[in-house]
């Protein structure tokens, strides 16, 4: 391969969210224990985007910076280059992060006790954009048949009927589980809402992130019906490793929902640009030059999925996994080998000194399981199953 995703580069003590997590759980960790839970990657950044910021620093003044031409034609060259959507610029509304937006569009388009459809296991952050805005979590679960999730479409329907439902937050490709909703599921998720006027609000922040025999659908381009009535968010944080520098650009075509968002947006942060300016130069640099990058990322979590499945195959028959279609989140049953999702947990942080993220925070269906992040060098993740392997056979058998 061209690139490196082999080397580890150790994050402790600099600041890394899960790092420090992993830390607080058990402050003597040994130094080659790493963890496999927020979503960001153990990887190098893309060598392009490291030399690019460093040529920027070199050449620029670091004052206030707005979103400048180059910068929207390249987000807009990533959606018709990658995914076959062509938006206009005046489309994009820049958030410093997927997270951050969705707060700002729950408050612009609904009203307090106004309830919010999700499918639940689900990103955890999707209640607490709900919830902390006073809203109502009205939740459908997936059904898990044979190793498959699916969508329930008969609760689906019926909970979006509801007077009180008003916004349905879709997560496409599916944090945890890892479905890539297929153009099918797609049309019948858009026609339910569009017929019961329930706005789409899809998370498409793994958009890039599609393993090789899967494709996704962003959801407003199926149709002009579907993008008249929704709201998608992207990044190139997940793809790309750049969480920390928090840039994100919501495409809303609607006029009428875009002012509405926009409106919002302005009474947290007037009228100043909100991202900082290496946020807006990497976005560039990441869309116009590290497709390549990305497609052999692709191959290395692919392999990295293959490496799970096959190992519990062989070694944790009791532990089941989901198959990966999109995002680097795996999912994994671990309901056969512990059915007390408590347990599990103390099992897992103190036995295995394996630290994922527990099931049981992405809600309704998620206790017993464990999403794993795959965004690692391969001999990380082996070592990873082998402690999972020693810690069973102290303890399970």
């Amino acid at each position: 391969m061209k690139y490196d995703f082999e080397s580890l580069i150790s994050r402790k003590n600099v600041g890394s969210s899960k790092w420090n997590l992993m830390q607080k759980v058990n402050a003597n960790i040994s130094d080659n224990i790493v963890p496999f839970s927020v979503a960001d990657m153990e990887f190098k950044s893309p060598p392009q985007i490291v030399e690019g910021l460093k040529k920027y620093i070199n050449s620029s003044i670091l004052g206030y910076t707005e979103p400048t031409y180059e910068y929207c034609k390249a987000v807009c060259g990533w959606m018709e280059k990658r995914h076959d959507w062509k938006i206009n610029k005046e489309w994009i509304v820049e958030f410093p992060g997927v997270v951050p937006a969705l707060f700002t569009i729950v408050r612009a388009l609904t009203e307090e006790n106004d309830g919010i459809l999700i499918m639940t296991p689900v990103y955890y952050p999707f209640y607490k954009a709900i919830e902390k805005n006073k809203r109502k979590v009205v939740s459908t679960e997936l059904v898990l048949s044979n190793g498959h999730y699916e969508i329930n479409f008969e609760d689906f329907e019926e909970k979006a009927k509801l007077e009180n439902t008003k916004v349905l937050i879709l997560c496409s490709p599916h944090n945890p589980v890892g479905r890539v909703w297929t153009e099918d599921e797609l049309n019948r998720i858009g026609r339910i809402c569009i017929d019961n006027d329930v706005i789409m609000v899809s998370d498409e922040i793994h958009f890039d992130l599609i393993m090789p025999e899967f494709k996704h659908t962003v959801l407003a381009n199926i149709s002009e019906e579907f993008a008249n009535n929704s709201v998608i968010c992207t990044a190139p944080s997940k793809t790309f490793n750049l969480a920390g520098l928090q840039v994100s650009n919501i495409i809303i075509s609607n006029w009428d929902i875009r002012k509405k968002i926009i409106h919002e947006h302005r009474k947290a942060y007037g009228d100043y640009s909100v991202l900082n300016i290496f946020g807006y130069k990497a976005c560039e640099i990441a869309y116009n030059e590290c497709e390549e990058w990305l497609d052999e990322l692709i191959k290395v979590l692919d392999e990295n999925k293959k490496l799970v499945e096959n190992f519990m195959k062989k070694n944790l028959s009791q532990v089941k996994v989901i198959n990966l279609e999109g995002t680097y989140l795996q999912w994994l049953d671990f309901r056969e080998l512990e059915n007390d999702h408590l347990a599990l947990e103390k099992f897992m942080k103190l036995e295995a000194q394996l630290f994922l993220n527990e099931g049981y925070i992405f809600g309704t269906g998620g206790q017993g399981f464990e999403r794993i992040n795959l965004a690692c060098p391969k001999k990380i993740l082996e070592e990873a199953l082998y402690r999972l392997l020693e810690a069973v056979k102290k303890c399970y058998r």
